[in-house]
């Protein structure tokens, strides 16, 4: 037998229940917190921990789990739930003679990497048939509680409802996170029956099993109980959420950033801030979004899966998939739409809206005017009211325009077209044909003054 097989770490995820308290179309463990899945937030604990496989448990819609989770885990289907227990029997196939097995659940999706490495370190330390993950909370009504001996050591798991008027007043409890060594597991499934009122068969009889053979079993009381605690209903989902909100903003300011009000402000987990960057309330980081350092995101602006860099300026605007380049500003009220790049020392102003685009460094978009589907050089100046007139109706076009050039107010380019560098368009122009570098484009009808023709139109 090598190291490495006995080392080697897997994880069983249940996910197979309904979650009827939900109320919800879809399934529980594909219920959101901060723009990532229940289930999803356990598998990347698990990863971080160390495992080398994953398989899920589903059944309720199990085909809706698989097809957004999609192929980076293993699945076995529970077609009937019949218990924890049960659950965990239909991944037999999955559990190996050698190593360690985790046991999750894909309804908590608090509980951390480093948690679960601890967990895993402290039952090989100890060498350990099977290691609980516990919690110490103040009111445990309901919970199993683990009850130990005068010296610490872990004796059984109790029911609530099972448990002595002594046994009650135990408030450290099951957390219903375990490490197994595989095969102890493999074998105690074969032992488990259904023999309660439930007629159900429970992952919790298997500790028994395992102590009654000679194997030792104890408890690891987690650090933050909250990592513990399973979504079951809308309010609790509102509840994790917060406290992961709460977790998130602490370590952005431990590590440099200001967040004026942390209470209203949402970033997600894979969101990446820079040192001396302030976050203004409202904001909302999503995605795997990368934020330099000295910005200023101003209030209730929204940045999904974006590279802003450093010293950029964002102002109640929203940003979707595009790129920021330095000492850039952007609003208040922009729309950058997927797939714009914008450069250093750009000025993007109020009620512009960028799609697809390219726009060269020093330009200046001061307002109410949108881009789709064009590359803008350096130093460029768009007036006022520009649209670029991109759709046809069946085709989206692209418009170049080159350096140093100036647009005009209210103008409009019919893609496809070509500003060439240092043109000018007038103001009020609709422009269908390259312009000339150095030229001046005029595009609209003579203005004809028609003298007392207001008098004339009243006398009709």
């Amino acid at each position: 037998m090598t190291n490495s097989s006995i080392n080697q770490l897997s994880a069983i995820i249940l996910a197979a229940g309904e979650g009827t308290r939900m109320k919800s179309k879809m399934p529980k463990v594909l219920h959101t917190v901060l723009g990532r899945e229940l289930l999803n937030h356990v598998i990347d604990s698990a990863k971080s921990a160390g495992t080398e496989r994953i398989c899920v448990v589903i059944g309720h819609k199990g085909d809706e789990v698989k097809e957004k989770i999609g192929d980076c885990v293993e699945y076995v289907e529970q077609k009937e739930r019949l218990g924890t227990g049960h659950a965990v029997m239909q991944a037999d196939g999955f559990i190996q003679e050698e190593g360690d097995v985790l046991v999750l659940y894909g309804d908590t999706p608090l509980i951390t990497g480093e948690t679960l490495k601890r967990l895993i370190d402290t039952h090989r330390k100890e060498n350990n048939g099977v290691t609980i993950l516990s919690a110490i909370v103040e009111n445990p009504a309901g919970y199993g509680r683990i009850i130990r001996d005068e010296k610490g050591n872990f004796l059984k798991n109790v029911e609530h409802k099972d448990a002595s008027e002594e046994e009650l007043k135990v408030n450290e409890i099951n957390g219903g996170m375990y490490c197994f060594k595989a095969k102890l597991l493999k074998e105690a499934l074969k032992e488990l029956t259904n023999n309660n009122s439930q007629k159900e068969y429970y992952l919790t009889d298997t500790l028994e099993i395992i102590l009654s053979k000679g194997h030792r079993v104890n408890a690891l009381v987690v650090e933050d109980s909250d990592e513990i605690l399973g979504v079951n209903s809308r309010v609790q989902l509102a509840q994790v959420t917060q406290i992961m909100k709460r977790r998130i903003n602490k370590m952005h300011m431990e590590a440099g950033v200001t967040i004026i009000d942390p209470e209203n402000t949402y970033i997600e987990p894979e969101v990446k801030i820079g040192k001396d960057t302030i976050i203004y309330p409202g904001c909302n980081l999503q995605g795997k979004t990368v934020i330099g350092e000295d910005c200023i995101i101003g209030p209730n602006s929204t940045i999904k899966s974006s590279q802003v860099a450093d010293k950029v300026t964002v102002q109640n605007s929203v940003v979707l998939e595009s790129i920021i380049n330095s000492n850039t500003t952007v609003g208040p009220f922009a729309y950058l739409r997927p797939n714009s790049n914008i450069g250093s020392h750009v000025r993007i102003g109020d009620f512009v809206e960028i799609k697809n685009s390219t726009i060269g460094n020093h330009t200046k978009v001061s307002h109410l005017t949108y881009i789709g589907d064009a590359d803008v050089g350096e130093r460029v100046n768009f007036g006022c009211g520009t649209v670029v007139v991109n759709y046809d109706g069946i085709s989206k076009h692209r418009t170049k325009i080159g350096n140093d050039a100036f647009i005009g107010c209210n103008t409009n380019l019919i893609s496809p077209v070509t500003v060439h560098d240092e043109a000018y368009t007038a103001a009020g122009s609709t422009i269908t044909e390259d312009v000339p570098a150095k030229a001046l484009a005029i595009a609209r009808a003579r203005q004809i003054n028609k003298n007392d023709w207001v008098e004339k139109r009243k006398k009709k």
